[in-house]
């Protein structure tokens, strides 16, 4: 069984939230974790408390969405450490608001960061980890890429996206002994609720027909605060991957992430499209 300790691990979205939890959980039992974000301050007050001397952590400011930032976040981790073993897809954001009024513009970025900008990262890491023979993809999804929600449709798709990206991801590298795994957060409470209000504020506050829906819409997200899990459930899914000589296709944590999948799998879709339609 590969051993956390001594492995080289890039985490985007290190800033807050899951992405955060997981470089503490991850550099707590030994790894050398490479963290980006945009936020440079809170990545580098980040590398420092986790390691003062700065030898088994690197900061790498950077939007994913820049192809110059992924080269060199990807350069950085190999001009520093000499290899890569891991490489957690995290970083993301949510769109929000009815397809219809919804932008085509701010859909298409929102494909851009959450799919498109993790496929260019990843693309970068993988010549190394073929050449090692060796290597853990770490993707977070969600379960909103199973179950997509009226009035989040935009940001689920890009979820699921990665659900067929990541099984076939998985055939095609497994030759090389790299590995691919992707993670299902249910509702962790963190800032992405408000960067995702923030992100779509225009387009909630213009949502003409579908306005009456926006109050059940922000109740359901009220009500799931009640069982909602924290960054480090994920964290620890996170860890689990990147130490075992298998892992498994996908993971999900809390434990309303795995009822509601349960669900989705014995339930008839009309069913489960009643209990996830708008409520006024």
């Amino acid at each position: 069984m590969p051993q956390l300790a001594g492995q080289v691990v890039i985490v985007t979205g290190a800033s807050s939230g899951i992405g955060e939890a997981t470089a503490r959980r991850l550099a707590r039992g030994g790894a050398r974790v490479v963290v980006s974000a945009r936020r440079p301050d809170r990545l580098d007050a980040l590398a420092r408390e986790l390691d003062p001397a700065g030898a088994n952590i690197l900061a790498v400011a950077g939007d994913i969405t820049d192809d110059a930032d992924r080269r060199r976040l990807a350069e950085a981790t190999l001009a520093k450490f000499g290899r890569i073993d891991g490489l957690v897809n995290n970083a993301g954001y949510g769109t929000r608001g009815p397809v219809e009024t919804t932008p085509v513009d701010a859909i298409r970025r929102n494909f851009e960061t959450n799919v498109f900008s993790l496929v260019a990262l990843t693309q970068l890491v993988l010549p190394t980890m073929r050449a090692q023979r060796s290597g853990t993809i770490v993707n977070i999804g969600s379960v909103a890429g199973r179950i997509a929600r009226p009035l989040s449709s935009i940001y689920d798709s890009t979820k699921h996206a990665l659900e067929a990206l990541t099984d076939g991801l998985r055939g095609e590298l497994k030759p090389f002994g790299v590995r691919v795994t992707l993670i299902r957060p249910g509702y962790i409470v963190t800032e992405f609720v408000q960067a995702a209000d923030a992100a779509s504020e225009r387009h909630l506050e213009n949502a003409g027909p579908y306005q009456p829906f926006m109050t059940g819409f922000r109740l359901g997200y009220q009500k799931l605060r009640r069982v909602a899990g924290a960054p480090d459930d994920i964290a620890v899914l996170v860890e689990h991957a990147l130490v075992s000589n298998d892992p498994a296709p996908r993971y999900a944590a809390p434990f309303h992430a795995k009822a509601f999948l349960f669900l989705k799998w014995v339930l008839p879709a009309r069913l489960l499209a009643h209990l996830t339609r708008l409520r006024t």
